[in-house]
């Protein structure tokens, strides 16, 4: 018998369809044992005894198949059936394995929602679980106030509250950065605003002001169901604020079950001043501040440092003012403000006021931790540190600055640990991505930066710092320029100003392409005070010097260099031996021909603020003196710098080592070449 004739018979005698049967019904019968038996405790090993003689039964099946047939008088053997009447019988055949197939459908489609269901079911079982049933969120409270100026006394309430909250350490507390982007009211996706920032629980409210009389209602609402769970109003006098704050943050307490121990309830039952104007002062004080944060803006933040001292001239007693002019005046100093002892004195001075009203004060720690660190005194840092998370178990910035200390300590991987412990705090603190961002920078991790940063645009979608940042992620990582330029160019078009915002970044673009006509463009646009390159300062000139270099203009270089150290120098008289412009000074030395004046600097610079101390401005200062040695014409010492930078987090990558010019002498040097390949996208 041929193989055509062979399966011709296999057909005529219903083997086919047989097959077709035994499998559907097969697997119905599986599914049944599967989904029933464990309902009535049946062991699984049935189950698999099942599975094992449906396996052995199917070749008997077919065997059976092919030797006998299924009649109306009952099963005869092949040979002794007359075909004119099994045709009906196949007929009939073929009618069951349809029907037991639209049965095995059906099931299969009736387990795969309910997969998906329980699936679902799965992920938000799995989300309640990661929710810590003790955790809550303070969105700011409405004010309802005719008199709008009265909006501090509703900020300053949900910030008392927010204060004495996050020293309870059986709660989890969401910190004023990220509630502070919502608002109380009608109209609130409750559950939306829970999932965002990882609570349990809403707390919501309005405040109103009438005259000497202060109403306020509060009520928690349930992240999970938004359902109302608790509500109170209160109708005290305005004078008696910091007793509802008291009563909120201790019914807070009560509703989410938590333990509060003897201090932690005495810290709540404390109020922060005695002096209601002083505590609006101290509140506008905070609002400009936390803006200046964001901008970096120097007046405003000495806007806030007039406002605090007028709020401790009131109440000499109050501790938290003068734990955030520690704060303001340390930021000041420390971002090259003015970097001078006078303004580390005035720092100082704060703390000792406040260590004398209350020195076993979580803020009083935390004021003296940040002071230290803005010393590069790391361990008196953490020493304060320490203290200061005992009494704030809960407050984002302890652990926000032992990651900053980590970081600048070379710990990458303990800084990112304590970096993603205030972001858990913090969700939405964009400042706190910004810096994780930074870190992953400098560790060349640019996908996980991608992350970041589209996580960071979700937040403030037009900021042109992350976009910047997402936007420069293939340049550094692959030397591929073309996301970058159009990024730019869109964020030129949908702000005008941005041009402005983005000089630095679009000279270096067009340097890196070599560009000249659109150096020249941004350098127009630039503002008059220059850049800024992460803690480096650079004036307009040394821009115009860098793109004459560039374009072989020896003598336009040389006169935006002259002037450039003019201005640079001048400030490094202001403020004593400051590695920062020392280091840029050191450049602009080299690219006058100032040879040894500049490598002095540079080396001096890194003797300041070696790496041990700063793994992050250190590493940058390093990378100047490798920029230094190149353009004193010393090829070795600069590729010794490279081979350095290039194996600890920096910003040397592949992107800048393939297109930056500075780098255009040391091409075909072997050992540059090897440089850029180790950094080369794998």
């Amino acid at each position: 018998m041929s193989p055509a004739d062979f399966f011709a018979e296999l057909k005529r005698r219903n083997v086919y369809k047989v097959a077709v049967a035994y499998a559907v019904v097969a697997w119905l019968l599986i599914q049944i044992a599967t989904q029933v038996f464990p309902f009535f405790k049946i062991p699984d090993w049935t189950v698999q005894l099942i599975v094992l003689l449906l396996a052995l039964g199917f070749p008997v099946a077919m065997v059976l198949a092919w030797a006998f047939e299924l009649t109306p008088e009952g099963i005869k053997r092949e040979e002794e059936v007359d075909r004119r009447i099994i045709r009906k019988t196949g007929r009939r055949l073929t009618a069951l394995v349809v029907v037991f197939a639209a049965i095995a459908a059906g099931l299969m489609v009736f387990r795969m929602v309910r997969s998906e269901r329980d699936a679902a079911a799965g992920k938000q079982s799995e989300l309640t679980a990661k929710i810590e049933r003790k955790s809550i969120a303070v969105l700011p409270f409405e004010n309802l106030s005719d008199e709008k100026q009265n909006a501090y006394l509703a900020v300053g309430l949900v910030d008392e509250i927010l204060t004495d909250l996050t020293k309870v350490a059986d709660l989890k507390v969401i910190c004023r950065t990220s509630v502070m982007q919502y608002t109380s009211g009608e109209g609130q996706d409750v559950r939306k605003i829970a999932a965002a920032l990882g609570v349990a629980h809403i707390l919501m409210g309005s405040v109103q002001r009438v005259g000497s009389h202060l109403r306020v209602h509060a009520q928690l609402v349930d992240g999970m169901t938004a359902a109302q769970t608790w509500a109170e109003s209160y109708d005290r006098a305005v004078t008696d604020i910091f007793a509802v704050e008291s009563d909120l943050a201790q019914a807070m307490v009560a509703q989410l079950h938590a333990k509060l121990s003897p201090a932690e309830k005495a810290e709540i039952a404390t109020g922060p001043t005695s002096d209601l104007e002083a505590f609006e002062l101290y509140t506008q004080a905070r609002e400009l501040h936390a803006s200046s944060v964001v901008a970096q803006g120097e007046e405003k933040r000495l806007q806030a440092i007039a406002l605090l001292e007028q709020a401790t001239k009131r109440d000499p007693q109050f501790l938290r003012a003068y734990c955030t002019l520690v704060r303001i005046h340390s930021e000041i100093y420390l971002l090259g403000m003015d970097h001078t002892e006078a303004r580390l004195r005035l720092a100082a001075a704060a703390l000792q006021d406040a260590a004398r009203l209350k020195p076993e004060a979580g803020e009083a720690h935390l004021a003296a931790a940040f002071l230290r660190y803005c010393q590069l005194d790391y361990d008196a840092a953490r020493r304060e540190l320490a203290a200061a998370q005992l009494a704030l178990p809960n407050e984002s910035f302890v652990f926000e600055l032992e990651g900053y200390i980590d970081r600048r300590q070379g710990r990458w991987q303990e800084s990112e640990r304590n970096l993603l412990r205030a972001l858990d705090l913090d969700p939405r603190n964009f400042y706190f991505l910004q810096q994780l961002s930074l870190s992953y920078e400098k560790e060349r991790r640019f996908e996980d930066v991608r992350v970041l940063m589209d996580r960071a645009l979700a937040i403030v979608p037009n900021d042109s710092g992350a976009r910047t940042n997402r936007a420069e992620i293939d340049l550094f990582a692959r030397a591929e320029t073309k996301a970058a330029r159009s990024a730019f160019a869109e964020m030129v078009r949908d702000d005008p100003q941005a041009g402005r915002d983005l000089a630095v970044e679009l000279i270096q673009l067009a340097l890196y392409e070599r560009d000249f006509d659109a150096a020249d463009r941004a350098l127009a646009g630039m503002g008059e005070k220059g850049g800024l390159e992460g803690a480096f300062g650079f004036p307009r000139s040394w821009y115009a010097g860098l793109i004459a270099r560039a374009k072989g203009e020896a003598a336009v270089a040389r006169a935006a260099f002259t002037k450039a150290r003019a201005e640079v120098a001048q400030d490094l008289n202001a403020q004593g031996e400051f590695p920062q412009p020392l280091s840029v000074l050191g450049m602009i030395d080299a690219a006058l021909g100032n040879k040894q004046i500049a490598v002095a600097q540079g080396r001096r610079a890194s003797q300041l603020l070696p790496l041990t101390q700063d793994a992050i401005t250190g590493a940058d200062i390093l990378q100047h003196l490798a920029v230094t040695y190149v353009w004193c014409g010393d090829k070795d010492s600069a590729l010794e710098e490279l081979s350095t930078l290039s194996k600890i987090p920096s910003d040397v990558n592949y992107g800048t080592l393939r297109l930056d010019p500075d780098w255009d002498s040391l091409r075909g040097d072997p050992r540059f070449e090897k440089i850029v390949a180790s950094l080369a996208p794998k």
